[in-house]
């Protein structure tokens, strides 16, 4: 049995607020200095990556995913518990720390693979890899205080990436750098995961969660509420944002696979849902390219000024395929009374490739759910997409060609 790259054990990290810094020092005495005020952001933290497995930890602002990272980096200690880490660590939290601004890109590249613990012979031996990575030219001789923030990004990632390491950590700052480039650091994440590195994600990016991670975890608060498929977890993710209260979310299991998660005021609710073929019979298998109806039914309970229909499809990995809603289309329904029936019946060609799909739906007030959510149900319907009649493709989207050939 392969030894985790990394393993966390009830950790759990609280701030201590003293009256002076002498107090501070003084506890650290051994004196009984009572302190004026203690956060706790880390409790009873536990879990463990294997060689090439990928964990998401995601979470509201103030969860506690930073100082999740600082601690499993070593950069803080905890307060309780432990972190066992099997390799080496590669860190991409904030991009470009630690960068002295006066210094060239190479200058940089060759001061941070040394404080990482590299000689000057190996970084030697990769530093025009690094420059060919980061493709910013001739920057790459220039002072890194005429660099963007994306250029800086570039080349720490390239650095950081430079050799692979057995654990490696990837924050939010991806997402500073142009679409080219989060692309080919992306595909360097998968080449290293392939290879054996386990990673660890943070990010409110739930494609890059759920296209990267065989795992994801929840924090809030703090604590982790919830370990397990990406999909499952960040369906209840969304519904801890839409119900910020937390009273109105539920989840049940609909399959051996499968959670599905709900929440809402009940205001409103989807009472049933069906996709329709074209002579009119639901059905959960649908050719590609064939023309279907989504047939939406919703219950009104309480008398409303405004509804709002949402509606995704999303695939197995719980990826959107496509979005929209009635506030966009300009049809919001006014003035329902309780006990109004409203049927919505979306029509549209099942221009999707070959596979597992699942319909999303959301009634809420306006734009997003994130003002009034009478309902959010994840997993509200599910279907199956085959290809019985076109010509051979790979991919989530039937993008029909017209190849001439000359």
């Amino acid at each position: 049995m392969n030894q985790p790259v990394l393993q966390v054990d009830n950790l759990a990290k609280t701030y201590t607020q003293y009256r002076s810094e002498l107090a501070r020092v003084l506890s650290w005495t051994g004196l009984p200095i009572e302190p004026i005020a203690q956060h706790c952001v880390l409790q009873g933290i536990s879990f463990a990556i294997e060689p090439g497995e990928a964990i998401g930890i995601v979470g509201q602002n103030g969860a506690g995913k930073s100082t999740l990272l600082k601690i499993v980096t070593g950069t803080q200690q905890p307060t309780t518990g432990t972190v066992s880490v099997n390799g080496r660590i590669g860190s991409i939290l904030e991009l470009g720390m630690g960068f002295n601004p006066d210094f060239t890109g190479r200058q940089n590249a060759f001061h941070s693979a040394g404080l990482m613990g590299f000689s000057q012979a190996e970084i030697e031996s990769v530093i025009d890899r690094i420059e060919r990575f980061a493709e910013v030219g001739t920057y790459f001789d220039q002072p890194v205080n005429t660099y963007s923030s994306g250029m800086q990004m570039r080349v720490a990632f390239s650095v950081i990436t430079a050799f692979r390491p057995a654990l490696l950590i990837v924050d939010e700052a991806l997402s500073v750098g142009d679409a080219y480039f989060q692309h080919k650091s992306f595909n360097r994440i998968r080449d290293f995961q392939q290879q054996g590195s386990a990673l660890l994600i943070v990010s409110h990016d739930a494609n890059v969660i759920q296209s990267l991670c065989n795992r994801a975890i929840l924090l809030d608060h703090g604590q982790v509420i919830q370990d397990g498929k990406p999909s499952a977890v960040m369906d209840y993710y969304n519904a801890l944002i839409a119900d910020k209260e937390r009273a109105t979310v539920s989840v049940k299991k609909v399959d051996a696979d499968n959670l599905q998660t709900t929440s809402g005021t009940g205001e409103a609710i989807v009472d049933s849902i069906a996709l329709i073929d074209a002579t009119g019979k639901p059905t959960e298998l649908v050719n590609v390219g064939d023309l279907v109806t989504l047939q939406v039914c919703v219950n009104v309970r309480k008398n409303l000024p405004i509804m709002v229909l949402g509606y995704m499809i999303k695939d197995r990995l719980g990826q959107v395929m496509y979005g929209t809603n009635t506030w966009h289309t300009q049809q919001a329904v006014k003035d329902l009374s309780q006990g109004d029936t409203v049927t919505y019946n979306i029509q549209f060609s099942m221009n999707l490739g070959p596979g597992n799909y699942s319909v999303s739906t959301a009634l809420v007030n306006a734009e997003t759910h994130m003002d009034q959510n009478y309902e959010w149900r994840d997993l509200a319907y599910v279907f199956e997409v085959a290809n019985v009649n076109k010509v051979k493709f790979a991919g989530s989207a039937w993008l029909q060609p017209v190849i001439e050939v000359s």
